[in-house]
């Protein structure tokens, strides 16, 4: 059985899911879900607290689904089809990365906060806030590190160059997820 979040609610699903090699196990075990206190009047947003620290807030909306690949009851992933993500991540010093998996991209670290957002269907946009996140396209291509105040957009064919954001922008996509 998997577990697909969409913010706001848990909806289950009869079918395991493969990733790569392995079968994922149901991945909500070690994250609670509540209604974030929004920052604004018209962001609804859902946080995700998680037994190893990690923090993930959705915006309204939402589709993502936790992932638990190397089957140790925390979540080390999160497949993200639609809208965006704020992700924190404690410092690990070793170990897998966390990743977050859109269509176009993945975003990888050890420890920061980002966003990520899978605008339309077609597009990826990754901003730091804290940290370093390691951004590569899905499809094979090169990979790019992101700074603090750093983004890139990333599609399918293409991954645009990283560019400190300017603060108009920071804010949209910040205020979309109640910060």
């Amino acid at each position: 059985m998997r577990r697909v979040a969409h913010a706001g609610f848990w909806s289950l699903a009869s079918s395991f899911l493969l990733i790569g090699q392995a079968v994922a196990q149901p991945a909500g075990a070690g994250c609670t879900s509540s209604p974030s206190a929004a920052g604004t009047q018209t962001a609804h947003t859902q946080t995700w607290r998680c037994d190893n620290g990690i923090t993930i807030v959705a915006e309204n909306g939402a589709r993502f689904e936790l992932k638990d690949a190397n089957r140790d009851g925390h979540i080390d992933s999160v497949e993200l089809s639609s809208k965006a993500l704020l992700v924190e991540v404690p410092k690990k010093p070793r170990g897998n990365p966390f990743k977050v998996l859109t269509p176009q991209a993945i975003a990888a670290v050890r420890g920061t906060r980002w966003a990520v957002d899978a605008a339309d269907g077609s597009k990826t946009s990754v901003f730091v806030a804290d940290g370093r996140v390691g951004v590569s396209r899905r499809a094979r291509g090169r990979a790019v590190v992101l700074g603090p105040g750093e983004g890139v957009d990333v599609e399918a064919t293409s991954m645009a160059e990283v560019k400190r954001w300017g603060q108009p922008r920071i804010d949209a996509l910040m205020a979309r997820l109640g910060q």
